[in-house]
């Protein structure tokens, strides 16, 4: 299959870039800056994602950009990675003829919430479902975890004392769990094989059972 990959430099992307390459599909990498990645079967496109052209035909398109409200320092900041970005880059590859999309979301992503980072999600995954694709997967991990490329105090905090809160998090509350970075990537992998059209939105227990199959 030929993908395309935003946000390769990311937690989840840099995980899932050479398991696409494993796997032998052909890649195409967008993003700000190089992935750091050599691979015969991969070509990387450096973009800003809001002037972003149609980047070709593919199979399936894989987006996983996203920030935090600490790191974006301010409600605009952060609506310009995890909504105008996510969009553009949506809409460039169904413009080019995409007709999958997959996307990591969040545990809670609601239009209608109060908090605002859910509220962006939940707006998101709207819009996503507007545009037109065959067939959309939502994955709404709760707390990823993986170590990242930068320093998030607070995060890293979290991922120390998620085991410990996990345990608490049963029944309907389980999708609430935390979730190795591994794990979403793998159920990401696995869902290029999926069949049937239509809007899927996976949780903890799903993206785990994908993982492991």
């Amino acid at each position: 299959m030929r993908i395309l990959l935003a946000g390769a430099t990311g937690l989840v992307g840099g995980r899932l870039l050479p398991m696409l390459l494993a796997g032998g599909h052909e890649v195409v990498s967008l993003g700000r800056r190089p992935c750091g990645v050599v691979h015969p079967a991969l070509r990387e496109v450096t973009t800003d994602f809001i002037a972003i052209a149609p980047p070709g035909p593919a199979d399936a398109a894989i987006c996983a950009l996203g920030t935090t409200m600490a790191k974006a320092g301010s409600q605009a900041a952060f609506r310009a990675v995890d909504e105008a970005a996510v969009l553009a880059f949506a809409k460039a590859a169904h413009k080019g003829g995409c007709r999958r999309f997959l996307a990591v979301s969040a545990v809670g992503a609601d239009p209608g919430a109060r908090a605002f980072y859910s509220r962006v999600k939940g707006e998101v995954e709207a819009a996503l479902g507007r545009i037109g694709f065959d067939r959309l997967d939502l994955m709404q991990p709760g707390l990823i975890i993986g170590p990242r490329a930068e320093r998030r105090p607070a995060e890293a905090v979290a991922q120390k004392l998620a085991p410990l809160l996990d345990v608490a998090l049963v029944g309907g509350l389980a999708r609430f769990r935390s979730i190795p970075a591994d794990d979403v990537a793998r159920a990401m992998a696995a869902l290029l094989q999926a069949q049937g059209n239509g809007m899927f939105i996976h949780h903890y227990r799903e993206m785990r059972a994908l993982s492991a199959a």
